[in-house]
Parts: structure tokens; C-alpha cells; sequence
């Protein structure tokens, strides 16, 4: 595959492409609007300084031109000096005050490091292997079917897969077993030896996957392995699909709110190995071919002394839920076929119903991460729409303006390509997705820790920052978490599972692949 032209940050384009566009003529109409845009953009984002300094600045200069000399000696002597009991009772008031405000805001939530886990080369897993070790266990027109999503899926020719490769595993939940622990052992192992953080200090326990969930619970597996101290509080939850990274995320933020001065401890994985679909509803063979080996451990911490060393600050977490509406709750419902052989059905509703959802989400988060400059605009031509009945488009608000980075779950090409669309993105914008999703395939909830991985690899993420994850998932959630970058990143002192070939990235990716 041949390595892929670098984009610019700033306008996610290619290089080669903006010298041939700079040959060209443009439009002076639409250079106008450009710079018309920006300094609408920059006016209104500073318009509490420009209008409100000028005003203080008049104001205190017109007062002290009335006064002189004497009247400032007069005012000194007379009127502080009669009035230290006022002084004092209100600088004490300001202090209770402020004591209380600073004891009752919430904890800043800091995320030290996290770890993605790359599997060992012999578990790499080519798109022509798959195709052999189905073939004489599905359907001809199955395995047709399978060939067409794989040419079109996006993952490429190295990613990992775990008893797919022994398809159908002798022993489905030892091997399911096995791999959980040879991943999340793997990625907290990393973990750890990058904080060098105790695992006694670890107060808080969050552990999510969605398939396997065996008796005693990965996170009791967890505790036993490390040595956690008996007082842990531990959570695993289950069956919540490809958004629970982003679930725990908040879980862990909310126990940290109220425990503190401590550590918490997330891992998100997911294991098909048990699950891998062996029947032939085409509907349910969407997962077999999706699917890979990964995982990611994240440690937090709401110690102020450890925001010195950690590299981000959480600033928002948002969910939301569609489980209300029963076409949504079944577009991914795992379920028996009429064979009696259990898959997960991906309903053709599924792109509508995840556009809803994320359309709920940025509803929400918007005012909270957007520039006023873009809330007025989203404002204005909501009220022309609602109430004046003007034939106008609802303005879609510039996120570019509010993030640098975008970590869009990789659940497949279709996803990524939808959301590139909805949210006006670039290349650049979309690079980390595309290629976790070509490298490493759909790890459900911890592809977005790939993505984040491979944007500190190559080197883009600097101080001040700031990072929206999102992620979709079964019920039908669709989750986000902001993040705010607290030192600029050095690759050079980096490892992760991009390091060792991360100049081979970005690759093109073909829109149908030969296979």
C-alpha cells in the first residue's frame, strides 16, 4: 500500500494539492467571505474585551480627573481610617466566601496516561485468512457476502484477531479467558510501568465489555492479579457495546468526585472470541468481519500534585440515550437466528439512528464547547426557521472552532464517513480514525484510545488542546468526553502502538480494496 501524502494541521489538506491549487485563480467572492467569516468569528469571541476595557478605562478616568491631590489624601484619612471594622468584616466575608466556593466545585480530573495494547505479530491477521477459515463453514453466498464488506470495510492487511484464527475455537470461553487476560494484563502492565504508580494507591476500579463476562468478573480478575487492596470500589459493566469506554470514563470521573485523593483505574476491551457468528444471516455476519483484537487501559487521578505529570484534563463528559425508542434499542440487539446460533443482528436502520443520536448529543454539548460566535449563528437562524417561517437551512455549527482533534469510534467506514460529512471535517480531522480503523480494525470501546495514540505519535497534540471523543454503541448511546491537553506532546519520548511505524502512516485507503 503506498504511504499517503502528510496533511496540513491548520487546513487538512495535502500539500501537493494546495501548490496546485495556489496556481490557480480564486474566487475573490469567496476570499471575501473567508476573511468575512473570521472577523465576525474573532469581533464576537472578544467582544467582552473590546467593548468592556474601553468602558473601565473611561470611566476610571473621568472619575479621577474631578480629583486632586488633597482630595485623595482627605478620602485616605477620613474615610478608611473610620472604617477598619468594615474593612476587616468584609475581607473575612470574602474569604468564607471563597473558602466555600473552592471547597464545594467540583474535583479537576486529570488523565495521567493510558495504554493501548498491540498483540504480538503472530496474531496478525490478513483479510485473505479470514475468507480461508470461514469458507467451509458458511455458505457460498455467505462467504460472497463477507468479501464484499471486507473490500469495503476500511481495515487493512495487519490487523489483529484472536481464536479467529483457530475459527471455530475447541474451547470458545477457555480461549476467551486466555485472551482477556493476555490483553488486559498486557495494557495495564504498560500502564503502570509508564506512571509508576502503586497499584495499592488504585482506590477506584472500572473495567467494561460488552460479550464476555465470565464468573468470577474481569475486574475481580483484575483485583486478584494486582493486588488491589480490599477497599477498591470495582465496577464491570457488561453489554453496553462499542460506547462504554466513554461510559466509564464518566463512571470513574463521578466516583472521583466523591473519593479523594486517589487513583482510578479504567480497561476497555472487548472479546469475540466466544461470539464469533456461525450462521448465515447476513445481518448478523456484519460483526464477524468487523471485529479485532485490542484493548486500553486509563489511569486518572483527581490529585492536584499529579497534574505536573498527566497529559490531560477531562472538561466535559456527555451521554446520551435512545433506549427509549424500540427502533433504536434493536438496531444492534444480540439474538438467536433460526438455526439457534446466537450473533449480533446490525440493523439497516443503524446509520439513521446513530445520526439521530449524535444529533441529540451536539445539542447538548454545543453550548457548552462552542464559541458564542457560533451559538448566535445556530441561534439566529433557528429563530428565522421557528418563528419568522423563513425558508433558511439549519446552520451547522463549526466544532473545528471549539477542537483541534476528533476521536470518532471506528466501527467502520460507513461510520467514519458519515460524521466526517455531518460534521464538515478534513482529512487531517479524520486521519487518526481512518487509519486505527485500516490498522488495528473495530476495537469497539477502546478504538478511540488508537486514535488518540496515533495523533501523540505523530506528534499533533500541544498544550492547550483540546480532544472530543465520540462513540456510538448498543441501546442506542452515543457518548462524548473533552479533553484539554496539559503539555504539548514529544513523540520522541512516546511509546505506544504506533511508535515503531508511524512514519509509515497515512496510507490510502482505496474506496473498494482487491482481495
Amino acid at each position: 500500500m503506498a504511504e499517503g501524502k502528510k496533511l496540513d494541521r491548520k487546513t487538512g489538506s495535502n500539500p501537493v494539492s494546495t501548490e496546485v491549487e495556489k496556481t490557480r485563480p480564486k474566487s475573490p467572492s469567496s476570499i471575501r467571505l473567508k476573511y468575512v467569516k473570521l472577523g465576525y468569528h474573532y469581533l464576537i469571541s472578544n467582544a467582552m474585551y473590546l467593548l468592556i476595557i474601553p468602558l473601565l478605562a473611561a470611566s476610571a478616568a473621568v472619575n479621577l480627573s474631578v480629583l486632586n491631590i488633597q482630595d485623595i489624601v482627605q478620602l485616605c484619612n477620613h474615610h478608611l481610617k473610620y472604617n477598619v471594622i468594615a474593612v476587616i468584616s468584609c475581607t473575612s466575608l470574602m474569604a468564607v466566601l471563597a473558602t466555600i466556593y473552592f471547597m464545594s466545585r467540583p474535583r479537576n480530573i486529570y488523565l495521567v496516561d493510558f495504554a493501548c495494547y498491540k498483540p504480538d505479530p503472530s496474531f496478525e491477521c490478513t483479510t485473505k485468512l479470514v475468507l480461508e477459515k470461514v469458507s467451509t463453514f458458511f455458505s457460498e453466498e455467505s462467504v460472497t457476502f463477507m468479501k464484499k464488506v471486507l473490500q469495503r470495510s476500511g481495515l487493512g492487511e495487519k490487523t489483529f484477531a484472536g481464536s479467529l484464527l483457530e475459527f471455530p475455537p475447541r474451547f470458545p470461553f477457555e480461549s476467551a479467558r486466555k485472551e482477556a487476560e493476555m490483553v488486559i494484563f498486557g495494557a495495564i502492565d504498560d500502564l503502570l510501568a509508564k506512571t509508576r504508580v502503586n497499584p495499592r494507591d488504585i482506590g477506584i476500579l472500572v473495567v467494561n465489555i460488552s460479550l464476555f463476562n465470565p464468573t468470577p468478573s474481569l475486574s475481580a480478575m483484575i483485583v486478584n492479579r494486582y493486588k488491589l487492596r480490599g477497599d477498591v470500589v470495582s465496577c464491570n459493566l457488561g453489554g453496553m457495546g462499542c460506547s462504554a469506554g466513554l461510559i466509564s470514563i464518566d463512571l470513574a470521573k463521578r466516583l472521583l468526585q466523591v473519593q479523594p485523593n486517589t487513583y482510578a483505574l479504567v480497561m476497555s476491551f472487548e472479546s469475540v472470541t466466544p461470539f464469533y457468528y456461525a450462521g448465515n444471516d447476513k445481518s448478523k455476519l456484519l460483526t464477524n468481519c468487523l471485529f479485532r483484537l485490542g484493548g486500553a487501559a486509563i489511569l486518572l487521578s483527581n490529585r492536584y500534585s499529579d497534574r505536573g505529570r498527566s497529559k490531560y484534563q477531562l472538561t466535559h463528559t456527555l451521554r446520551t440515550h435512545k433506549g427509549a425508542d424500540d427502533r433504536a434499542y434493536k438496531c444492534v440487539f444480540q439474538e438467536e437466528d433460526d438455526e439457534v446460533k446466537i450473533g449480533v443482528t446490525l440493523s439497516k436502520d443503524l446509520m439513521a439512528i446513530a445520526g439521530e443520536a449524535l444529533k441529540s448529543n451536539i445539542t447538548t454539548l454545543g453550548p457548552l464547547v462552542l464559541p458564542v460566535s457560533e451559538q448566535l449563528l445556530f441561534f439566529a437562524t433557528l429563530v428565522a426557521k421557528k418563528f419568522f417561517k423563513m425558508d433558511v437551512k439549519p446552520y451547522v455549527p463549526d466544532f473545528k472552532l471549539a477542537f483541534e482533534h476528533f476521536c470518532i469510534h471506528a466501527g467502520g467506514r460507513a461510520v467514519l464517513d458519515e460524521l466526517e460529512n455531518n460534521l464538515k471535517l478534513t482529512e487531517w480531522h479524520m486521519e487518526p480514525s481512518r487509519m486505527t480503523l485500516y490498522r488495528f480494525g473495530n476495537t469497539s470501546s477502546s478504538s478511540i484510545w488508537y486514535q488518540l495514540a496515533y495523533a501523540e505519535a505523530k506528534g499533533r497534540i500541544r498544550k492547550g488542546d483540546r480532544v472530543w471523543q465520540i462513540a456510538f454503541g448498543s441501546g442506542f448511546k452515543c457518548n462524548s468526553g473533552v479533553w484539554r491537553a496539559l503539555k504539548t506532546i514529544n513523540p520522541i519520548k512516546e511509546h505506544n502502538p504506533w511508535t515503531d511505524e508511524i512514519d509509515k502512516f497515512p496510507v490510502h485507503i482505496p474506496k473498494v480494496m482487491v482481495l
